[in-house]
């Protein structure tokens, strides 16, 4: 086998294999890019549950707050009706 042939051999080779894994790559670009748009869509989701949740346990505070003051006209209410009998 002559030089000439022994590099055009090498030179296809080392072709081939660049394609390869030019090709490999890009897949796996394609790949991660799609993981990572849906790993983005989980995480707005779960933005939005946590709002949703403060937003419930703000809700709570309130009506917490609403229903002690509502006790205290009770039990005010009910130490003036037993002061009158």
């Amino acid at each position: 086998m002559s030089t000439e042939t022994s590099l055009t051999i090498l030179v296809v080779i080392l072709s081939i294999t660049l394609a390869a894994t030019l090709i490999l790559c890009i897949i796996l670009l394609v790949k991660l890019i799609k993981i990572s748009n849906t790993v983005q869509r989980i995480t707005d989701r779960a933005e939005q549950i946590a709002d949703k949740a403060e937003a419930v346990s703000e809700m709570i505070e309130n009506s917490n707050g609403v229903m002690a003051f509502g006790r205290l006209v009770a039990n005010v209410a009910e130490m003036f009706n037993r002061k009158k009998k």
